[in-house]
């Protein structure tokens, strides 16, 4: 690894986790878009859609580091950085396989997602920071394949889903690429269930999104409590787990709400109160 490229060392490290995370990630969100396909998925259907994001994701990652690391050593960094994400692979599926056994077709199989990646997604002209007809295309081919992928082709729930997932790593990494404090590596994924405060980088690139929301407010003697979801977060909620959130925040709302009222009427903030700021 030459001297720059070894300044880039915590940042290949990162961007490697921050891959792995978010493909993770991102097939619960795919499964919980299409329910009814995702309870005839095999492990191998889960795999194919994983690998998928990790295609699109070498690609993307690809582009941003053009604009960060020197043209010559460029290939060398994503060379690099694929070993990393096949090392950081074997020690996660490592559990699984047993300690000490061939992975090679882990190497294989990361080897060609990288070499496919290439060809799937690399006619697609566009610079990763604006948003273009050309980008747009290579979000709808790669949604377009994780439908097929799920068993759905052309389902509008999976397509937005995947879609939503991919455009949030682009701000991840270049703000990883910028320096900035390297986000969650289960925050990258802005999923519905994951998207509020949490996918999307934390801060970092100013992608956070409210995925719940508590809100007081003092009508006359009365303290009037709300509460609402992220409409994303919403759709992705089955009904019985809708029915969970909605008993459990009703409880949070009338304990915030006391608390509130209790604070707002007291002595300290009477003036505040008063003035219409409590």
């Amino acid at each position: 690894m030459t001297t720059r490229l070894y300044s880039f060392a915590q940042q290949m490290q990162t961007v490697a986790e921050l891959m792995l995370a978010v493909a993770g990630e991102s097939v619960s969100v795919i499964k919980r878009a299409a329910p009814e396909q995702a309870l005839k998925l095999k492990h191998q259907d889960e795999w194919t859609i994983y690998l998928e994001f990790l295609r699109v994701m070498f690609n993307l990652t690809d582009r941003v580091s053009a604009l960060h690391i020197p043209l010559k050593e460029q290939p060398q960094f994503m060379d690099q950085l694929t070993d990393t994400v096949i090392d950081q692979l074997k020690k996660a599926l490592e559990p699984a396989f047993g300690a000490g056994s061939d992975q090679t077709e882990i190497v294989l199989t990361i080897g060609t997602a990288v070499a496919e990646s290439r060809q799937t997604y690399e006619r697609y002209r566009f610079l990763v920071t604006e948003d273009s007809p050309a980008k747009n295309d290579l979000y709808r081919d790669f949604s377009d394949r994780v439908a097929r992928a799920v068993g759905a082709p052309r389902n509008p729930a999976v397509t937005a889903a995947a879609t939503l997932c991919v455009s949030a790593v682009i701000p991840a990494l270049i703000g990883i690429f910028e320096g900035q404090t390297p986000p969650a590596a289960a925050d990258a994924t802005p999923n519905p269930a994951t998207t509020g405060g949490s996918s999307a980088p934390r801060g970092a690139t100013g992608a956070d999104i409210k995925l719940v929301s508590v809100m007081s407010s003092i009508k006359g003697e009365e303290v009037e409590t709300r509460w609402g979801l992220h409409p994303r977060f919403r759709q992705d909620l089955t009904q019985e787990e809708a029915k969970q959130l909605t008993t459990t925040m009703n409880r949070v709302a009338k304990i915030l709400g006391e608390r509130y009222a209790t604070v707002a009427f007291s002595d300290q903030w009477a003036s505040w109160h008063k003035a219409g700021h409590a």
